[in-house]
């Protein structure tokens, strides 16, 4: 039996869950709406303020599932009553970013800005201007915004310049020595 999946999950007060035909699930909360089709197969029971997940045989894919689907709706109930971030930051000389309007512009060294616009279910906060703060109800939207800008200029292992997670360590590298033979 999974471990995970056989863990009851707790919906706060404030949140309500609707679970449609074919598991079609909607969350509604203070911080946001989340909708998601989970695997058919699963057995998904909501009694009171609780609700279980259930697999309907041992086969191997609805073993795999069973932790996955639990796993998805706690996301969920825990992404509309607290809401995801991801914090980044911003390293190197004349690297900066800011805000403006709904869009983040950013200057990494290149020869242009970097312009990034927020996207829907999405929210940036700019409190300095080395720190980047992504906010959202759906955990898998927060962390991917985070990769993609994360990507426009990783960091890099001799200087640590990039941008990288807040809690991400950079394995710095030693740089040529200029050694004679």
């Amino acid at each position: 039996m999974s471990r995970i999946g056989r863990m009851p999950i707790t919906v706060p007060a404030g949140v309500t869950v609707n679970i449609a035909e074919g598991n079609v699930v909607t969350v509604k909360g203070p911080k946001g709406e989340l909708h998601k089709a989970l695997r058919p197969e699963m057995i998904i029971k909501q009694e009171g303020n609780t609700i279980t997940v259930s697999r309907p045989s041992e086969d191997q894919l609805h073993r795999s599932l069973h932790g996955l689907t639990r796993a998805l709706l706690e996301n969920m109930v825990i992404g509309v009553t607290n809401e995801y971030s991801k914090e980044l930051e911003v390293n190197g000389v004349g690297y900066r970013v800011s805000k403006e309007g709904k869009n983040l512009v950013m200057n990494l060294g290149f020869s242009h800005q970097v312009i990034v616009p927020e996207i829907e279910g999405i929210t940036i906060d700019v409190p300095a201007p080395n720190k980047i703060v992504i906010h959202g109800c759906d955990k898998q939207a927060v962390g991917q915004f985070a990769a993609e800008v994360r990507e426009k200029r990783p960091p890099e292992p001799y200087k640590g310049k990039g941008i990288k997670y807040a809690d991400e360590t950079i394995r710095r590298k030693v740089g040529k020595t200029g050694a004679k033979k």
